[in-house]
């Protein structure tokens, strides 16, 4: 039997999660969950990185107490965009800034001023969003930051979280590709921008692999967890890169949709897409696992769920999401219909008023039941799949015929059902806990434990349950889809 150990932060939580290889078969336990916080001080939003690293030991710790120390590695995996700094002594410079922080307000056209959108998508085929790590970089030289000048290293999240383990400093190409400053043909860094923005390019340096040892755990970390000085292994340190990998499928006409705070919906293809349609459609092409590229759009996802919920626990409802799933059950379809990418819905103060304000603007009826609030974002992600599935399949020659949903979402059946209903396409939902398996595939990879990514996408689908959606009143979807089109801006 083979032990990995997956520490993965997502940007609502994070996880240790310990994975067995035994008899053909993967199990998983969670050890340890904890809550991942933005911390928002004098206007501006940070991550508490001092608490995610505590956490992470006590995930060790937790794995050591509990009979787990003989792990064959570790990996780490977390959300994209976002980075530290470290100085010339390995200490980090304060709290990474938190990609929903409004010190990217406007910077993408300051920075299209001076590198046009198009040359910037030709170099990274990378979608156009201001949280992207090249607008928040450009935003500190824009605002002359004096953390640029004690700066001698940008560590993005995950390597950031392994850096504090291991001290050693890498860039994993997964993660790197989400920053819009790799070049996607080449997969190293383009010069080019760095040098017209002025960003500094001496902050970087040379590239790892998934599957590569990046370090051992440091003595001291070792001791704080009672756990021996193990490999920590690079997964597909970006968390949909993780997750994307644990996705049980064969052949090559699928599509996957990583279901949680975001929703991250593609195709796995061996080159880059860039063309004037993705540009035009605001597609992107992240490195995947085996020298794969997501050719995917990012959309929101289930975070306008997330903030109502906040709101009206605020408010002093507290429900928890089968709650929520259960009164969406008890309302008419289709009060109103929702662009879940509408600029409007990326940091609200209050969600649900964001929607009623949205829905005024749109002329449309607003919700006025929590339930009809629940059942309209549903229906609205439902459409905006089958919005970009459709646009997918305008930009290849082989249609989309399976849609896969992985991650926290796939356990939500009434989305599962209408993302079938929307699209006219089989859904197959499973696993939850894709990000957590993807990483401890990559691991088992670079220890020999399994020889190929198919090998490990065979491994999940014998060892987790799979849930299958066939559609239903297409009719109805196809009409309400209609109305959809009109109101997506992208």
């Amino acid at each position: 039997m083979s032990k990995f150990i997956a520490l993965d932060f997502g940007a609502e939580s994070g996880r240790a999660v310990l994975g067995k290889i035994k008899n053909e078969k993967l199990s998983i336990e969670e050890l340890h969950r904890f809550a991942n916080r933005q911390v928002k001080v004098h206007g501006h939003i940070y991550w508490d990185l001092l608490n995610l690293f505590d956490e992470l030991k006590n995930g060790l710790a937790k794995a050591a107490n509990n009979g787990h120390k003989d792990i064959s590695g570790v990996g780490v995996d977390t959300w994209g965009v976002d980075f530290g700094l470290v100085d010339r002594d390995d200490h980090f410079i304060g709290n990474p800034y938190a990609y929903r922080d409004p010190r990217t307000d406007g910077v993408m056209d300051k920075a299209f001023e001076i590198v046009s959108r198009r040359e910037i998508y030709e170099y990274t085929g990378i979608q156009f969003m201001q949280l992207n790590s090249i607008f928040q970089l450009f935003s500190m030289v824009l605002s002359d930051h004096p953390w640029l000048q004690i700066a001698r290293r940008l560590l993005f999240m995950p390597d950031l979280i392994a850096f504090l383990m291991t001290g050693e400093k890498n860039f994993e190409y997964t993660m790197a590709s989400t920053s819009q400053l790799l070049n996607a043909r080449s997969k190293t860094w383009e010069t080019n921008l760095f040098a017209k923005l002025g960003l500094p390019i001496e902050l970087m340096s040379s590239l790892i692999q998934p599957g590569t040892v990046a370090g051992k755990l440091l003595r001291e970390v070792a001791d704080d967890t009672g756990m021996p000085q193990v490999d920590v292994i690079a997964p597909g340190s970006h968390d949909t890169a993780s997750a994307v990998a644990a996705v049980p499928a064969k052949g090559s006409n699928w599509a996957y949709l990583s279901s949680g705070t975001w929703s991250l919906l593609g195709i796995e293809t061996q080159e880059p897409i860039i063309s004037k349609d993705s540009l035009k459609y605001n597609f992107t092409n992240e490195g995947g696992i085996d020298n794969t590229i997501r050719f995917l759009r990012n959309t929101m996802g289930l975070w306008l769920l997330q903030g109502c919920r906040k709101s009206w626990a605020r408010q002093g409802t507290e429900m928890s999401y089968a709650e929520l799933v259960e009164i969406a059950n008890d309302v008419s379809p289709f009060t109103c219909i929702i662009d879940p990418d509408d600029p409007g819905f990326l940091n609200p103060a209050d969600m649900p008023t964001a929607i009623l304000e949205y829905c005024s603007q749109k002329g449309q009826k607003p919700p006025q039941s929590k339930g009809e609030f629940v059942r309209s974002i549903f229906e609205s992600l439902a459409l905006k799949y089958r919005h970009i599935i459709e646009r997918i399949n305008s930009m290849r020659e082989e249609s989309i015929e399976t849609l896969h949903i992985v991650g926290g979402g796939s356990q939500n059946e009434m989305l599962n059902q209408f993302a079938a209903n929307a699209t006219g396409l089989p859904v197959i939902a499973g696993p939850v806990e894709a990000t957590a398996i993807g990483n401890i595939l990559v691991q088992a990879i670079a220890k020999n434990e399994l020889h190929s990514l198919q090998e490990g996408r065979e491994l999940v689908a014998n060892s987790f349950p799979l849930k299958k959606y066939k559609p239903r009143d297409v009719s109805l979807w196809n009409e309400f889809y209609e109305t959809a089109k009109e109101i997506f801006i992208s």
